[in-house]
């Protein structure tokens, strides 16, 4: 298991539903996100997700998770490539850091943390294995422990272990199902505010 840096920025990406997303995975619930990762596509399922806020105070870690789903293309005409690339995980932790942090930045600037760059431009940043292990014995004494989520199986389209070429009629099938998720896609991106869809993406 690998864990990576998730960047928010509150002065470019507005976050009206932080509070109630805290407030749920508090109680226990087991909230669900996506979130945009810069061009990292080496994240699997299983792996561990460290929310950082930047740009204004409180700066710091406030949020962890563990990924469901490996990074996949979501169409963005605001983006050159014509997409972004992003990824879909279950919080085990998150607080409001509009009011606070659970490891403030400072904390972060002593050995090991201080061999990390915390404050990366996008999100999708490696956590060095040498800031990694600390790092969770530091979250784990700070929030407690919990039992990592259920997660689901990794499929063909979440990792990049070749398949065997599907035969006509599965292809037949994986188109029909590529178009119904091609118009669920849209149907999200059209509800979705602009803010919340950019937020985690590389700054251009």
């Amino acid at each position: 298991m690998t864990a990576f840096l998730l960047i928010w920025s509150p002065k470019k990406w507005p976050w009206p539903e932080l509070p109630d997303f805290a407030r749920r995975v508090k109680s226990g619930e087991a909230v669900a996100d996506t979130w945009g990762c810069g061009f990292a596509r080496g994240i699997l399922p299983g792996d561990r997700v460290f929310l950082h806020r930047v740009a204004a105070e409180p700066r710091g870690l406030f949020g962890s998770g563990y990924v469901t789903r490996a990074p996949y293309e979501v169409p963005d005409a605001a983006y050159k490539r014509g997409y972004r690339l992003c990824i879909d995980f279950v919080y085990d932790w998150l607080v409001d850091a509009s009011h606070e942090v659970v490891i403030g930045r400072e904390a972060l600037r002593v050995h090991p943390f201080s061999v990390q760059t915390w404050d990366a431009q996008s999100s999708g940043t490696v956590i060095k294995p040498i800031a990694e292990g600390p790092l969770e014995k530091r979250w784990t004494a700070l929030t407690g422990h919990r039992p990592s989520p259920r997660l689901p199986m990794a499929t063909p389209a979440d990792s990049p272990v070749a398949t065997p070429a599907p035969s006509a009629k599965a292809s037949s099938a994986q188109a029909a199902d590529d178009k119904t998720a091609a118009a669920r896609s849209r149907r999200a991106e059209a509800t979705t505010p602009p803010a919340r869809r950019g937020r985690g993406a590389p700054v251009r």
